[in-house]
Order: structure tokens, then sequence, then C-alpha cells
């Protein structure tokens, strides 16, 4: 079953945030590799809101398109 805010990545607005199982299907990786491609600085930096990490939908965008983070 596809996670609800991948299933729905199309009809985010840019400015929507998502989490990091999001992030990993998107680049196609596991959980462990996203954290890894952000140290490696590959993928763009996340939000913290509270206890949650997020990442940019409009940013997530741009780097799967392979334009600069």
């Amino acid at each position: 079953m596809l996670h609800p805010e991948l299933a729905n990545f199309d009809q985010l607005p840019d400015a929507a945030n998502v989490g990091v199982q999001t992030v990993a299907a998107l680049f196609g990786c596991k959980v462990p590799t996203v954290w890894a491609r952000l140290r490696r600085k590959e993928i763009p930096e996340p939000r913290r809101f509270g206890a949650h990490t997020r990442w940019n939908v409009g940013q997530l965008r741009e780097a799967l398109k392979g334009d600069a983070i």
C-alpha cells in the first residue's frame, strides 16, 4: 500500500511538507539512505516541526528534476 503522502504527491502544493518515508520512496531508496544523502548534501535540508522532520515538496520537486539544491 502506498503511503498517503506519496499517493497524493502530485496534487500537493509546493508549500506542503512530507516525511522521510515519502522522501525515500521518491528517491527510490531506504530511509537510512535518505539520511546519508542528506549528510552528503544530495537532497534538500528538511525542517523540524516539533518532533517531526519534514521536507518541503517544492524543494523535493526541484531536486528530483536535477536542479540545484
